[in-house]
């Protein structure tokens, strides 16, 4: 069998051919940009990149509409973008696979917020798979796609930068026979979402989260793998590779769904151990979930909630917790702080308006490394495409009379992404 270096990023996209997608769509973003980059090679796959991640996701949904199987790719903080029309693709469901990438950013790599986006999977009832690794990320894009076929829902599949970016020997297997069947048909109670319409598609998610439920207790990617019965690990993700190499006798349960999780699977794990931790960067999402089962379990009152994790910080978190702490992990590293690269025009710009004491928006884009010294010329930034409307704000609050000039810079995809919505305002 042929053997190859991928990304996770890569491998995605390679899951993605093998499955035989149809579409692929989204915006750029790190950590997902690769995906689409890689995916546009092949020839028999249409991609485009949409002005923003609520178009991609809207061209996502049509696609499988007309019965061809959709990938929309995204970064986290994408995913707010295109909400609107995900909670309620969610009552739509699918006539051909639609999955939805979200690559989460922890420790703010190149993000504005560290948001976790598992969050969503439970808010608008969509199944999510999360893999591990980049063989992973091949193999579990063909299950998404399987899952929104059989369920009649979109999928999320979740990564982080580590996944994303990271590389390791993926094997290839052969493109999966699917036959695109695509046409054109009207079936307007399920997928003209009036009022009418959505009460009665509601119904049919409830129906749909109860048969995701059974199906996670027998999903084999998640995975018991029982050792030392004195302690146990519940993670998903990068985090189970950390673990694994610190810890490699304990006992596991790695979770590729991370939503719905397997209940029963999991009271057996905890039925086999005699200590439970739950290792997951961010936020307690399994954790909570776990002890909302009645099951006792150390999780965040030892691990931080913020950044990425790396072996030796679970395995400073885990000894101290034991008592069995030698020495704390340390590793010092030279700092690399981003800068405007040489010769950016960007450079004079803000030089200019530093000198024109003017008080400056700023939008999502490298002009923001505008902040740092010795520039200093931006002054807010939130989210993509905000300057324009912020300049707005500030300007009027200010009046006529206001002291002070107010400039909002932005860029053109940024423009084009959702600041042309702020202009028109």
């Amino acid at each position: 069998m042929t053997k190859i270096l991928l990304s996770g990023n890569e491998a995605i996209a390679l899951g993605a051919w093998e499955a035989g997608v149809a579409v692929g769509c989204g915006y750029p973003g790190t950590p997902s940009t690769e995906i689409l980059e890689a995916l546009s090679r092949r020839p028999e796959v249409y991609t485009e990149w949409s002005v923003n991640e609520k178009v991609a996701l809207e061209v996502g949904v049509g696609a499988s509409l007309a019965g061809g199987r959709a990938l929309v790719t995204m970064k986290h903080v994408g995913v707010n973008v295109a909400a609107d029309p995900l909670f309620t693709a969610s009552y739509l469901g699918v006539r051909a696979g639609l999955v939805v990438v979200t690559a989460d950013d922890p420790e703010m790599h190149s993000s504005q917020n560290e948001q976790d986006n598992r969050h969503y999977a439970i808010a608008a009832k969509l199944p999510m798979l999360e893999p591990s690794d980049p063989q992973e990320a091949k193999d579990f894009i063909a299950l998404a796609f399987q899952i929104s076929s059989l369920f009649d829902t979109p999928v999320f599949f979740r990564t982080t930068t580590r996944v994303s970016h990271s590389k390791s020997v993926v094997t290839l297997s052969e493109p999966r026979n699917y036959e695109e069947k695509t046409s054109l048909v009207r079936n307007a109670q399920k997928y003209v979402m009036v009022p009418i319409n959505a009460r009665t598609r509601r119904v049919e998610v409830e129906k749909r989260q109860k048969a995701l439920r059974e199906f996670a207790e027998t999903f084999p990617e998640n995975k018991m793998e029982i050792n030392s019965t004195e302690v146990g690990i519940i993670t998903a993700g990068m985090p189970y590779n950390y673990a694994k190499e610190v810890f490699p006798g304990f006992s596991y349960l790695k979770l590729g769904m991370v939503y719905p999780l397997p209940e029963k699977k999991i009271r057996d794990f905890a039925s086999k151990v005699k200590k439970i931790y739950v290792i997951e960067e961010l936020d307690p999402y399994l954790e909570e979930q776990v002890k909302a089962m009645g099951i006792a379990v150390t999780g965040k009152e030892i691990f931080p909630y913020t950044n990425e994790f790396d072996p030796g910080i679970i395995r400073t978190a885990m000894e101290k917790d034991m008592g069995s702490l030698t020495s704390p992990y340390r590793e010092e590293l030279a700092a690399r702080p981003p800068n405007l690269c040489p010769g950016c025009p960007h450079r004079g710009l803000f030089y200019a308006l530093k000198k024109f004491k003017a008080y400056v928006h700023g939008d999502i884009g490298c002009y923001t490394l505008s902040y740092l010294k010795p520039l200093e010329g931006l002054h807010s930034c939130i989210c993509m495409g905000a300057s324009i409307g912020m300049a707005h704000g500030m300007s009027k609050a200010l009046g006529e009379k206001g002291k002070g000039k107010v400039v909002g810079v932005i860029g053109d995809s940024t423009f084009l992404h959702s600041g042309i919505t702020g202009l028109l305002n």
